[in-house]
């Protein structure tokens, strides 16, 4: 019994049920009148069927755990029984009742399907005018009645479109806050590959040169040992500004690092620039693809030779870099030149990168002006 009249409702939801099932029973406080002045078996009769139908309307309203779910078979039992109560009433015990066809309009507007309701609570609405003319109301009363049938239940269908529209909404929130986060992640993983990446190599170079001059020339293996402390200091501001979501590659200081991370690998850098000043975006996006390139060049590559292009004309900034390393010849992205690609499609330009016919390989970042601005 419990679970019938319960179903899943708790907590909260039960108390609030509760209050407004319980204030929807004022409504039959015209009929408690009319039944206190029964005679006799009337009367019992009256008193029972008042019960019953107080209890199945309460039953209606909480055997459902969510008005937004699926109804069940249980559920709709339970309003066939009380839309027949309803009906039943009125012809067994006349006029005074027919009031009671106001609780079918508000169980079927918030326990229906959405797509059902409106049509259920018209329907509920005709009922109420057959049920008037049978018991031999005045067109008045079971007009009035009826119109008060459709006014409350498109009312009580609106309240709930409107509560079904808000926790969609909310919904909604949760998960662009869910998708922000992710992406929060998503780019703190990626700035923290291409920090740690390049400043991890150039550590690790620093200190093969430092541990083979150690024996021959200690001032030299000095001067690396404070370049390697330089380098960790760098990369532990990096990783602080990455995590603070404030990092942005600034080309000027990237070619510098590149130069340095190239010298320790005894690979020989050329740079060569033509055009104005690169807008803020393009110049963030390059110094991002000038340190995961030249990264990839000292730990992979094995050349003697790197060569960075940059130009900015024609609506267009473009850059290049090439070394005359060892590639293979299937290329596959890895997830820093991956992370970079996402970079640059974010500004509206293109990556391409692979070996080069004669060995070696390149990158090349095109990234318009006008997107890039």
């Amino acid at each position: 019994m419990k679970r019938l009249f319960l179903g899943d409702v708790q907590g909260p939801e039960l108390v609030q049920r509760a209050f407004w099932t319980s204030f929807g029973l004022l409504f039959l406080t015209p009929i408690v009148v009319d039944v206190a002045h029964y005679e006799g078996i009337r009367q019992v009769l009256g008193w029972v069927a008042l019960v019953a139908f107080a209890l199945t309307y309460y039953a209606v309203t909480f055997v459902r755990r969510s008005w937004d779910d699926p109804i069940s078979r249980r559920e709709i039992l339970t309003l066939v029984t009380f839309s027949l109560l309803a009906v039943g009433l009125p012809l067994a015990f006349g006029l005074d009742w027919l009031g009671v066809m106001l609780y079918p309009a508000f169980t079927y507007s918030m326990a229906l399907p959405l797509r059902w309701a409106p049509g259920a609570v018209v329907a509920a609405a005709a009922v109420t005018v057959v049920t008037g003319l049978l018991v031999g109301a005045p067109p008045a009363v079971y007009g009035g009645v009826a119109g008060g049938v459709l006014a409350f239940g498109i009312l009580m269908f609106a309240l709930r479109h409107q509560r079904t529209l808000v926790l969609q909404l909310q919904e909604a929130r949760n998960e662009v806050a869910r998708l922000a986060a992710a992406d929060e992640r998503l780019r703190i993983a990626r700035d923290l590959h291409d920090v740690l990446g390049h400043s991890l190599s150039l550590i690790v170079l620093k200190s093969e040169l430092a541990r083979r001059l150690a024996g021959r020339d200690l001032d030299r293996a000095v001067g690396e040992i404070g370049d390697i402390e330089t380098a960790a200091r760098s990369a532990l501001a990096n990783v602080r500004e990455v995590v603070s979501g404030y990092r942005r590659r600034a080309l000027s200081e990237e070619l510098d690092g590149a130069r340095a991370a190239l010298a320790a690998a005894g690979v020989d850098a050329t740079v060569r620039m033509a055009g104005g000043p690169l807008p803020e975006a393009a110049d963030g996006v390059f110094g991002w693809a000038v340190r995961e390139s030249v990264t990839n060049v000292v730990r992979h590559a094995r050349a003697s030779r790197c060569v960075i292009e940059v130009a900015h004309g024609g609506g267009l900034a473009t850059l290049e870099i090439r070394d005359d390393g060892r590639a293979g010849k299937e290329h596959v992205l890895g997830n820093g030149l991956i992370g970079l690609s996402e970079r640059v499609s974010a500004e509206g330009g293109t990556l391409e990168s692979g070996p080069l016919p004669g060995g070696g390989f390149r990158v090349v970042v095109r990234v318009p002006v006008g997107s890039a601005s």
